[in-house]
């Protein structure tokens, strides 16, 4: 068993969260202790002096000005993940419970939050033994926190609820139980700790970025093989061209098609007599779009790598002065707005990849047969596929519409403004899913067109990604059950076979 992944709060990478979206284990860095033990002695003084502190002696939301008794602070925390488990929806998938965990231990060992050594041990040791809450997806206005999917969270370590204990469902306790846990009995604060933080909408943020991504390098691949089944120009990917208008992505994205088309006997066969002028934009201009894209996707994963990085619990609970403060860390704008960004990125990446699809089996436009197939009429080819592509280009444009300025009023108009980061984080991955079927396709397509080539043959790279491509799926010479083909295409897609196959270092986002 490879050894734990070292989470050290405030400076975990992004590969270290997506290697636990993957399955890896964590612990956390020992060298927190102090600052989490320091943090839970704080609270204890604040309680024995008796002031009023928010969330430690009083109540929550529109209920703040209500005090409560010292004998009642176990129950009062106790209290707060009971009723704020209120969660609906189909669970959250098994990774992102996972990363969600991970991200609110990394949150609590910062020692800002008031929770226990203990408590923290726990959500600590049911990472390592498979115990994953059952997490309601819906809820959330990513305002105040995530309070009703942590909820869910935090009712497991009391043994309340649902969990899964390596993948089987369960009651929490028998969860626990099975695992050699026991529920913990929370302190004062450490409820409303767990339950305040932008961990939900964080690890759903993060699992979309990582799924776009995948699909972002993909396209890449797609597009310069469209780019050959199209004979298209090369010209438009000249470093000159890039430089004058500086922005990074578009540069890099410019290098990588020039890269991917390297040595290609298909497009040296058009170098000269080719009576076309210009190629359509989706050929022309993936330098520009996809490096937008690009661009966009490295502001979202900062954001999110800071976001994973902090504390976003309220009160802070400040040791050096045995001050517990009040603020706003809990509002998940920050998230909201990434994942609104990577919402627009992923929907122009497939929609760019469907243009390309088009293009390709417009004879008129492509000079390729229609639809990509021998005797069109009797054979429909790629007809469908197209169609199923536009089909989700369509779903994701709706998909795309901004969360973040979809704001309602909450708590009796206490939380009159949030963020609405949760939903706009969920939708990530179906959005992801929905444009690697498109790159799919349209890998299909493009390895399909650069048939009609031979014996001409594209760059190494390009060639490499069709043999791929074609140990999974033939050559169409006439209509066949198409439906598996788009799976073992939309594999290499999500799986990186594609990019693999490439053999290139594509650019990415930053660490």
């Amino acid at each position: 068993m490879n050894a734990p992944l070292l989470l050290r709060p405030g400076a975990v990478p992004l590969a270290h969260w997506r290697a636990v979206l993957g399955g890896a284990s964590v612990a956390i860095d020992p060298a927190t202790a102090e600052a989490v033990r320091r943090s839970a002695e704080t609270v204890e003084a604040i309680v024995s002096r008796g002031a009023p502190v928010y969330g430690i002696n009083t109540g929550f939301g529109k209920l703040a000005s209500v005090r409560i008794d010292a004998a009642d602070l176990a129950a009062l925390q106790r209290n707060i993940v009971l009723s704020h488990a209120a969660g609906v929806g189909e669970p959250l998938p098994a990774p992102e419970v996972r990363l969600m965990l991970a991200l609110k231990l990394a949150s609590l060992a910062h020692g800002a939050s008031g929770v226990r050594p203990e408590t923290l041990a726990l959500l600590e040791a049911m990472l390592q033994r498979d115990v994953l809450p059952l997490v309601p997806a819906q809820g959330s206005v990513g305002a105040s926190g995530d309070l009703a999917p942590l909820a869910h969270m935090a009712a497991t370590m009391l043994g309340v609820g649902e969990a899964f204990h390596a993948g089987e469902r369960m009651p929490a306790a028998d969860a626990l139980r099975r695992a050699g846990l026991a529920p913990v009995e929370l302190a004062a604060k450490e409820g409303l700790a767990l339950l305040n933080g932008t961990q939900f909408s964080t690890a759903c943020a993060l699992a979309g970025l990582f799924a776009i991504e995948d699909v972002f390098r993909a396209a890449l691949v797609a597009g310069a093989l469209s780019t050959e089944a199209a004979r298209g120009a090369d010209t438009p990917f000249d470093p000159r061209i890039h430089a004058l208008r500086r922005h990074r992505g578009q540069q890099e994205v410019a290098a990588a098609l020039r890269a991917l088309m390297h040595g290609s006997a298909i497009r040296a066969s058009h170098l000269e007599h080719d009576e076309r002028v210009q190629d359509p934009y989706c050929l022309r201009c993936q330098p520009q779009v996809m490096g937008a894209a690009l661009d966009v996707m490295r502001q979202a994963a900062h954001t999110l790598a800071d976001e994973a990085n902090g504390v976003s619990d309220n009160p802070l609970v400040f040791a050096d002065t045995g001050e517990a403060l009040s603020g706003g860390n809990f509002h998940a704008e920050p998230v909201a707005f990434a994942a609104d960004m990577l919402a627009m990125a992923v929907c122009e990446i497939g929609s760019l990849s469907e243009r390309r699809t088009a293009m390709l089996v417009d004879p008129a436009l492509s000079g390729l047969p229609a639809f990509l197939v021998p005797r069109p009429g009797l054979n429909s080819g790629f007809m469908i596929p197209q169609v199923t592509a536009a089909a989700l280009v369509s779903e994701n444009k709706q998909r795309a519409f901004p969360a973040s300025v979809d704001s309602i009023p909450t708590s009796a108009n206490q939380e009159d403004h949030v963020s609405m980061a949760a939903h706009g984080a969920r939708r990530l991955r179906r959005m992801a899913a929905n444009a690697a079927h498109v790159v799919g396709i349209e890998l299909l397509a493009a390895a399909q067109g650069c048939d009609f080539h031979a014996p001409l043959r594209s760059s190494q790279a390009l060639e490499t990604v069709r043999a791929r491509l074609r140990d999974a799926v033939p050559a169409m010479d006439e209509d066949r059950y198409v439906h598996p083909d788009l799976q073992a295409a939309t594999a290499l897609v999500t799986g990186g076979g594609a990019v693999a196959a490439a053999g290139l270092a594509l650019p990415g986002l930053d660490d």
